[in-house]
């Protein structure tokens, strides 16, 4: 059965266990329209040791856990536990949380202006300063680990994510989940129609935004021949959950999405303190019909299921951006700005509609395809993608400098390295 937005709302109205629990789905994603459009960033960086570049591991004296533990000493964080294991820290509305192979995440709360998440990542960057420099650890802004890979990174204690690691199939998935980093945008919609809009504008974005944040040549101490190896390693994993997460149709609706999440496989739930996998025996779908061993869904299984599916664009109660290696040197501030200036300007969205409506969406997927190998330097049909990021990188500009916010200036590294007709990994 296909479910649609009609039959959500007259299942609403019936309220009958089954039917409020599909009025539930929708509600998810229904309750995230806002009226203040603001700006979220999870900002991930790898920590190696500096004199020799391998990745810091989890455990030991000088190991990320003993860093996490003496940070929340000296700011005043508190824990965030897994089975008593460390695997984050908390400050009213930031976090500090570990990826599965130690990857050190920086998650904000969304802010109306940019210069309120530089000022709150230095703030942050600052006070663990010491504690790196003691430590002998330095956070790089790159897409993957220079030096070492997966087959000597292991896994944090967090149970998901040996579960994950586990179940995720494709050829590249250790590398995505041990060694790879990336700089997640958080984008505000005001209602269905205004979201799947800048969905669907998004994810045809999506190529020219990984070939202009390209960042990861070198992988395992070697040129690997591509720009974005972890553009590479997301086309090689799982891809029943990753890749486009749409149809690119004009008139997609929460339902459709909804749809999307109901069909896709299972990894496992969480009941009374244990894990139960399911391992990909059941989808979404089948788990609210029948349940599974004895367990019925409920909507703490239905979030959980939506955080364990990766498309380069996730819909939350924000739309969620995730294609971007990890940059620095002022270019992390320009992933924000790009999309504020793009997405919350009426006649920006409605320039870039008309501008990508010239591809098909085949071009659009073998371009991001071929991205991650040379990145700025790809074609689509007969025009060269550098052309076109430079055109998104002065539309934002304009329309930043139109909202007089001054926001206009975090675009300008962005901007100057294009001209230059370089990416990151160019450097």
């Amino acid at each position: 059965m296909y479910i649609n937005k009609e039959f959500v709302v007259n299942q609403c109205k019936e309220k009958t266990n089954e039917h409020l629990e599909y009025c539930q789905l929708f509600n998810e994603f229904q309750n995230g329209c806002k009226t203040e459009q603001k700006i979220g960033i999870e900002y991930e960086r790898i920590p190696v040791e500096k004199k020799s570049k391998l990745q810091v591991p989890y455990e030991g004296e000088f190991g990320i856990c003993e860093l996490l533990k003496n940070f929340a000493k000296s700011d005043n964080w508190d824990y965030l536990l897994d089975n008593d294991n460390i695997i984050g820290l908390k400050k009213l509305h930031d976090t500090i949380t570990l990826e599965p192979g130690a990857q050190f995440e920086l998650s904000l709360e969304p802010q109306k202006l940019i210069k309120d998440l530089q000022s709150k990542i230095e703030l942050i960057d600052n006070k663990l300063k010491p504690l790196l420099e003691e430590f002998e650890i330095q956070l790089l802004n790159v897409g993957v680990s220079p030096v070492s890979t997966y087959k000597n990174i292991k896994l944090i204690p967090k149970p998901r994510y040996h579960i994950m690691a586990n179940y995720m199939w494709g050829i590249l998935s250790d590398v995505m989940m041990r060694e790879t980093a990336g700089i997640q945008v958080g984008i505000d919609y005001s209602s269905e129609e205004d979201s799947m809009k800048k969905f669907r504008i998004v994810n045809l974005m999506m190529p020219f935004t990984t070939a202009m944040y390209a960042n990861s040549r070198i992988r395992g101490g070697v040129d690997t021949g591509y720009k974005s190896f972890r553009a590479l390693a997301w086309l090689n994993t799982d891809n029943e959950r990753c890749g486009f997460a749409t149809k690119f149709n004009r008139d997609m609706t929460f339902a459709d999405y909804i749809n999307i999440l109901l069909e896709t496989p299972m990894i496992f739930i969480n009941r009374a303190n244990r894990t139960v996998n399911i391992n990909g025996r059941i989808n979404f779908k089948q788990f609210m019909k029948d349940g599974f061993e004895g367990f019925t869904a409920t909507i703490e299984d239905w979030k959980l299921h939506s955080n364990l599916y990766f498309p380069e664009v996730r819909l939350r109660n924000f739309i969620e951006i995730r294609n971007h290696d990890c940059v620095g040197n002022g270019l992390e501030y320009s992933i924000p700005a790009l999309y504020k200036g793009l997405l919350y300007s009426k006649d920006a969205l409605e320039e870039l509609d008309i501008m990508l409506s010239k591809f098909t969406i085949n071009e659009i997927k073998e371009a991001r395809y071929n991205v991650a190998r040379s990145a700025i330097h790809t074609k689509i049909k007969k025009h060269s993608i550098l052309s076109i990021c430079k055109e998104f990188a002065e539309m934002a500009y304009y329309s930043l400098k139109n909202n007089c916010e001054d926001e206009e200036i975090y675009l300008i590294p962005l901007i100057e390295m294009l001209k230059k007709g370089k990416c990151p990994a160019d450097f």
